[in-house]
């Protein structure tokens, strides 16, 4: 801009020299600035150490690191902090186990000081423990995996806004949700470009955009196209070489896809286990001239001027890609699967204690620490590296993640124990009487069946207590132990029935189905099998004696890969009015029990698939359905997706995508707007649609495919022969309906996947009820409680109440305990207080938008 043009109207306005000068200043030193500040670009670089936990070192190794680099990034910002702000030194940790590695063994003054240069902005970290692989985890265990990010910033009163998931290729949809449910407001996203078989990594739809999902709640992302190899823009180690990384970011802004004049690199450390360096306030200082600020960052403040510039135009985007890295996990398929069983069990076990710690403050004190431990370990279980090929040798990646398991599995375990135990201690019994509880850990009266452990007399029958009614029963055996199975009716919402055995003859009443040749049959369903556990033919006999069963590349329902082969052998295991047991023995391809019930009263189908050998390759359980023209639409990670491109309407990228194992949480549901069925999954992770491969989508084909274990990439990626392990249990249930219900299906599977809970009562006061109870209800069907627990600094602080709602509009819901609600809270998933909820006569009633997760924090009357 000519100066001169201002300086000549000087000469003939008549203002005094103090009005003059102000003039002066403004049109000749604020406007240009201004007006050059637009052109000038930000540039912002990270130092990151990229953590490659149990790959590139083992755990004493990395924690050796983390305390050695924090400790020098500590200094740095001190030696530092004469320079102007954008020079002085800053270090993003990539995950929280940095900072709970360091409060561990160093002191409480040294946390401290750490502390205060978090708060400074001199050092940050995300919300996530370390870098993990997010499509084989669930929707609780992830959440649970950030709970000591939670823990630490209502303690330190910190502003945390960062979440990341890096280095694998791909991304769930539903993540974006949980993230930013939880506090999270920016992420990004570089990739490896190395393990892989995408091959478009180096052209990206969008280079940053509001992450999107499906219950509309956003993270600012940054996930470029990658320009070289993973030490360049796009890769995990963006700003491997500052000055390389300044010099890019500045072409960067001059391309017609990225309009805008800040950008951002980060990530130094790429594979090296420790990163010392002070270059990045140097290459700052030195790059920095007329044309471009070069700003030494932590990350968020980049996603601030980004977001402040920028944010009301960028566009957003609601898709998923697929999985990865992700699927290698399926490579300790067992082990996976006991994870993802206890983050389930956990519903049961904490409801049980939360009513437990109602009435007895200190239940559960003195499993503090293992609870802190088994949350870090949700965030530790999918760590990024499944890949298993680096200087960590795959046994000692394995060992690691059977430790990680098990810290999980013997907390909730134990919890689950002594609260089903310590509530039927708080029943009051009866004497010389065997009497039991029956608990439903979901949020809706409940019929299901019930077992419980007994070895008593012979002639006996059962009877509920709140009704005065004798419930069909039968006693079996199982591993060993003799129980007593029963029909319980009517079961509250979180809550319970009492039940007591009287010895007597129980009434006769008709078996719950019926066995002829390889047939079993109830009121609900017909159903042909192999003497391999191979559903042949399904008849629907509810909805017009539909087939349900197609035979499709040879395969049909639950078939491992034998057809039609009958060489195995099929018995009945037990049978009475309230279930019959079908078990076959096959051998084909590999050996396996499939033991398959039918119900009196209950329209569900369950499988319970063991495989009794190990193996290398890749196996899986087929599924061909009798439906044409279906939608499939199936349970990821927070979120219900559509499975088809987003070209077709549905909720999967067209580009930088992988289409041949998805994520199958609860439930994937098959339906054509007039016939469907749900196919409820209790310990795998992965499913292929028909004969999709890794670019094509095949909705066409009626098979589903569900990944019992492999490495499916390959055997250089993943553990070989799933780690040792023989046996593997894998569960499944069917069920039937009409039109798609997002509720019905996932309803349907947490009864499947969560059974009543029974136990002894041993009670000799009535601290509850002596025959029903139910401590809370939910207005709205589709507004389902996810999970209730009592809070993280204990329960005076409340009950944690976790809602998702799977209606198609949003709702207005309302929660009713058994006594009035003082206050509520919402807050976030990681359980910091956004601010008061709404309490009208004693009940929470709250609005939950369509899709959407909430987290509230309730303070019950005494």
């Amino acid at each position: 801009m000519n100066m001169l043009v201002f300086w000549e109207p000087l000469h003939v306005f008549s203002y005094n020299m103090t009005r003059m000068k102000v003039f002066i200043l403004f049109f000749v030193l604020v406007i240009p600035a201004r007006l050059a500040g637009q052109d000038k670009k930000q540039l912002y670089i990270s130092n990151d150490d990229h953590t490659d936990y149990m790959w590139t070192g083992n755990e004493s190794q990395y924690r050796e690191a983390f305390i050695k680099m924090l400790d020098f990034y500590i200094d740095q910002s001190d030696k530092t902090a004469a320079l102007p702000s954008p020079y002085q030194s800053r270090f993003n940790c990539d995950g929280t186990f940095w900072l709970w590695e360091y409060e561990k063994h160093k002191t409480p003054e040294e946390f401290q000081t750490l502390i205060e240069k978090v708060k400074s902005g001199h050092i940050s970290f995300p919300y996530n423990a370390l870098v993990s692989c997010y499509g084989a985890n669930t929707t609780e265990g992830t959440l649970r995996g950030m709970y000591y990010a939670g823990q630490l910033e209502r303690k330190y009163n910190l502003d945390l806004d960062q979440a990341v998931a890096m280095e694998d290729q791909t991304l769930p949809l539903g993540l974006s949700s949980l993230w930013s449910g939880s506090g999270a407001k920016y992420s990004w996203k570089g990739v490896c470009n190395c393990a892989t078989r995408l091959m478009d990594l180096k052209k990206r739809n969008k280079e940053i955009y509001w992450y999107t999902g499906l219950d509309s709640q956003t993270v600012l992302m940054k996930w470029y196209s990658i320009t070289g190899d993973n030490k360049s823009l796009g890769g995990y180690a963006e700003a491997r070489d500052p000055d390389l990384a300044v010099e890019q970011l500045t072409i960067l802004c001059k391309t017609p896809h990225y309009p805008y004049h800040i950008a951002g690199a980060f990530g130094k450390g790429w594979d090296d286990q420790l990163t010392l360096t002070d270059m990045f306030t140097a290459t700052a200082q030195k790059k920095t001239n007329d044309e471009r600020q070069v700003i030494v960052s932590n990350q968020s403040d980049f996603f601030k001027a980004f977001e402040n510039a920028y944010g009301k135009v960028i566009p957003g985007e609601s898709l998923s890609y697929g999985n990865e890295w992700d699927l290698y996990s399926a490579s300790m398929s067992e082990v996976s699967a006991k994870v993802k069983r206890s983050v389930e069990k956990l519903r049961a076990a904490e409801a049980l204690a939360s009513m437990v710690n109602l009435k007895d403050k200190d239940f559960g004190n003195a499993l503090s620490e293992r609870r802190r431990d088994a949350w870090m370990a949700l965030g530790l279980y999918y760590e990024h590296n499944w890949t298993a090929d680096g200087p960590i040798s795959r046994v000692e990646r394995s060992v690691w993640q059977r430790k990680i398991e098990n810290q999980i599995t013997t907390y909730v375990d134990s919890l689950h124990s002594l609260s089903k135990q310590k509530l039927g201690e708080m029943i009051k019994g009866k004497k010389n009487t065997t009497r039991f509880y029956v608990f439903n850990p979901l949020s809706w009266k409940r019929t299901d069946v019930c077992d419980f452990p007994y070895g008593g007399i012979n002639e006996i029958r059962v009877m509920d207590i709140h009704t005065g009614l004798q419930v069909p029963s039968q006693r079996y055996v199982k591993n060993g132990i003799p129980y007593i199975r029963i029909l319980a009716t009517d079961i509250p919402s979180m809550g319970y029935k009492v039940f007591e055995i009287q010895k007597g003859k129980p009434a006769l009443l008709p078996k719950a189905a019926t066995c002829t040749n390889r047939t079993i049959e109830n009121k609900y369903y017909k159903i042909t099998l192999t003497s391999q556990g191979v559903i042949t033919s399904l008849i629907d006999k509810v909805n017009g004696n539909r087939e349900c069963v197609s035979r499709v590349n040879g395969k049909f329902m639950n078939d491992l890969g034998s057809g039609e082969d009958n060489t195995g052998a099929i018995e009945i295991e037990n049978d009475g009015p309230v279930s019959m047991t079908v078990r076959c023995i096959g051998k084909n391809p590999l050996a396996h029990t499939s033991r398959i019930t039918l119900y009196n009263s209950i329209p569900r189908i369950d499988i319970d698939n063991q495989i009794t050998q190990n193996f290398g390759d890749v196996q899986s359980w087929s599924f061909s359905y009798n439906i044409n023209d279906a939608e499939i639409h199936h349970e990821e990670l927070g979120a219900i997706l559509t499975a088809k491109p987003v070209t077709e309407g549905g909720h999967y990228a067209t580009m930088n995508a992988r289409f041949d194992w998805l994520t199958l949480n609860h439930f994937v549901d098959i339906n054509n707007g007039g016939y469907g069925l749900t196919l409820s999954n209790a310990d795998c992770a992965f499913m292929k649609i028909g004969n999709s491969a890794l670019t094509k989508f095949d909705s066409e084909t009626t098979q589903l495919s569900v990944l019992a274990g492999g490495q499916v990439d390959g055997s250089t990626l993943g553990i070989p022969n799933q780690g040792g392990d023989s046996l593997f249990t894998q569960r499944f249930a069917i069920g039937t309906h009409l039109k798609f219900d997002a509720a019905a299906s996932m309803r349907f599977s947490l009864e499947h996947q969560n059974p009543l809970v029974a136990e002894d009562i041993t009670g000799t006061e009535a601290v509850f009820p002596a025959k029903v109870f139910s401590l809370l209800n939910v207005s709205d069907p589709n507004v389902i409680v996810w999970s209730l627990k009592p809070a993280e600094e204990d329960i005076t602080t409340g009950l944690i109440t976790r809602v998702w709602n799977f209606g198609k509009g949003d709702s207005r819901f309302k929660i009713s305990f058994d006594r009035d609600i003082v206050s509520a809270f919402q807050t976030t998933h990681v359980e910091t207080d956004l601010g008061a909820a709404t309490v009208v006569n004693g009940d929470l009633q709250e609005g939950i938008g369509h899709d959407q997760i909430k987290t509230f924090r309730i303070i019950l009357k005494p």
